[in-house]
């Protein structure tokens, strides 16, 4: 049957079934979403372990490559419409927030690098998602949350093995080596891991303008490590790149993934799934030293756990969800830019002219970028 966009005022699309009646659909397009307006149906979709049923009033976000199948328990009729591209004023809420999550997450390299002599590597890149995930515990208790189907808990696994413990344990033990500015340089390649893992994790088709901005923006920050003298391997580089990979799944994943469960509820469940793992590695490298360090570093462990490991998160992945993942991630690009100011004035490192004209350089990709056309395929 012919598919189309919803004009202005239109009705929605529909289909009538009878009793009984089945109707399969093999995705083509950037997701439907799926309402049942009369009667009841019974749905499935290759790859979810889990059925549907919906009556009137319901919905659902079919998304994928596995084929659909909707029966009829009663005289039906369903109502569906692709997935619109994102309103410019969607896009700008997107932008703000993502703007406001890359804000947050600049100053997670600092006040890590303070924190990491004095409490160790482990304590602050697993500890810190220990104390988030009580933060999150609240707040889906106060809620009164369910918990998310069953065929969400292995996307929530995979972006807590990124985001939780991947990038916060890879670039704590990187930063025992390293200066802050170091590895804030080489986190400039997230936003490139992101929108690779963007193409295979949530479905989306960048342009060649996209690409040609974002390979520039790329450049830009690799230029100026070299420059920084910051491209020399060490084990060190390979502990951060290896961070940002694992990043780029998490945030990739849990971007698409906020489409359907919200932004705040996939870090809250994804915190959550990962503490029980996480309690007993950390009980184990606690030290009764460590409760004698400095305001400073406790200071810089309160950040990275209540700012970087779950407020950003609010609203780094609702700014993902909203103006999609490919694009928002390139705001990354002026995240190491911004780490390198905070570096200057909280570790008292020195920023120079190169540091101004990097800045200026990335930012203009940026502003390319996410005005670069990215469609969502199924």
């Amino acid at each position: 049957m012919a598919w189309k966009k919803p004009l202005a005022g239109e009705e929605p699309a529909g289909l009538a079934l009878a009793q009984g009646a089945l109707w399969t659909y093999q995705p083509r397009m950037g997701g439907l979403m799926l309402s049942c307006c009369e009667g009841s149906v019974w749905l499935t979709r290759e790859g979810d372990g889990e059925d549907h049923v919906l009556k009137p009033g319901d919905a659902l976000q079919v998304e994928g490559h596995g084929r659909v199948v909707v029966q009829a328990l009663r005289p039906a009729r369903l109502c569906f419409a692709p997935t619109p591209e994102p309103e410019s004023s969607q896009l700008l809420e997107g932008l703000l927030l993502g703007a406001m999550g890359v804000t947050a997450f600049s100053l997670t390299m600092p006040a890590t690098r303070v924190a990491v002599p004095e409490l160790g590597s482990t304590v602050v890149g697993l500890g810190r998602a220990l104390v988030a995930a009580v933060l999150a515990g609240l707040v889906l208790a106060v809620r009164r949350e369910k918990l998310p189907e069953r065929r969400h808990w292995p996307r929530l696994a995979l972006v807590a093995a990124g985001v939780v413990v991947g990038f916060p344990l890879l670039s704590s033990l990187a930063l025992r080596h390293m200066p802050a500015s170091h590895g804030a340089v080489l986190v400039g390649l997230l936003p490139a891991a992101t929108a690779v893992a963007a193409v295979f994790r949530a479905r989306e088709r960048p342009s060649w303008g996209f690409w040609l901005s974002a390979l520039a923006g790329l450049g830009s920050v690799l230029g100026f490590a070299l420059a920084q003298g910051a491209g020399k391997p060490t084990a060190g580089d390979t502990l951060v790149l290896l961070a940002v990979a694992a990043a780029g799944v998490g945030y990739a994943e849990g971007g698409a993934l906020s489409r359907e469960l919200g932004s705040w509820r996939v870090i809250c469940w994804a915190l959550v799934l990962a503490a029980p793992f996480l309690a007993p590695v950390v009980a184990l490298s606690v030290e009764p030293g460590m409760l004698s360090a400095s305001p400073r570093a406790w200071l810089g462990m309160g950040y990275v756990s209540v700012v970087s490991m779950f407020l950003g998160f609010f609203a780094w992945y609702r700014g993902l969800a909203l103006g999609g993942v490919a694009r928002i991630s390139q705001l990354q690009l002026a995240q190491p830019l911004l780490t390198l100011v905070w570096c200057a004035l909280l570790l008292g490192e020195p920023v120079g002219r190169g540091t101004l004209g990097a800045a200026v350089l990335v930012m203009l990709c940026v502003l390319t970028s996410v005005r670069s056309r990215v469609r969502r395929v199924s």
